[in-house]
C-alpha cells in the first residue's frame, strides 16, 4: 500500500534517519502555531500579541501568513501554498526554510500528530508532484 498523507493508516513507523531524502509529507499537514511560535518566527512581537491577538490574526491573514485563528484556543493555522505545502517549505529542495525557528508542533513531529510515532515518509522522487 502506498503512503497517503491524508490517511495516517498508510503511514510508516518512524525511525531515526527517515527524514534523509524524504519529500516532506509532514509539511503538507496543517500547521497550528501559538503566539510564541509567531515570536520565534519573527512574524509578531510580544507587544502586538498582548494588545490583541484578533488584530494580529487579521494582519497575518492579510499578509498571507495564516489561514485561520481560533480565538477560543488562541491557535493560528499557517497558510499553505496551493492548499498543500507549508508556506515555509521550499518547493524545489523540499526543506524547511525556517528550520532553526520552526514551530513547536514541527519540532515534536512525529511524536505528536494524527498518528503519533508514525509519519508519511516517502523518497523525494516518489512524492506527489
Amino acid at each position: 500500500m502506498a503512503v497517503d498523507v491524508g490517511r495516517p493508516s498508510t503511514w510508516i513507523k518512524y525511525r531515526s534517519g527517515l527524514c534523509q531524502g524524504c519529500w516532506g509529507g509532514c509539511c503538507t499537514l496543517p500547521v497550528e502555531v501559538s503566539a510564541v511560535d509567531l515570536f520565534r518566527l519573527e512574524l509578531a512581537t510580544e507587544d502586538e500579541a498582548a494588545a490583541s491577538l484578533k488584530k494580529l490574526a487579521r494582519r497575518l491573514e492579510k499578509d498571507g501568513v495564516i489561514q485561520h485563528f481560533n480565538p477560543r484556543t488562541q491557535v493560528f493555522t499557517l497558510e499553505q501554498r496551493h492548499g498543500r505545502d507549508c508556506i515555509f517549505l521550499d518547493a524545489k529542495t523540499r526543506l524547511c526554510t525556517v528550520y532553526e525557528k520552526r514551530p513547536e508542533v514541527c519540532r515534536k513531529f512525529p511524536r505528536i500528530g494524527p498518528r503519533p510515532g508514525w509519519c508519511p515518509a516517502m523518497p523525494k522522487a516518489q512524492g506527489p508532484r
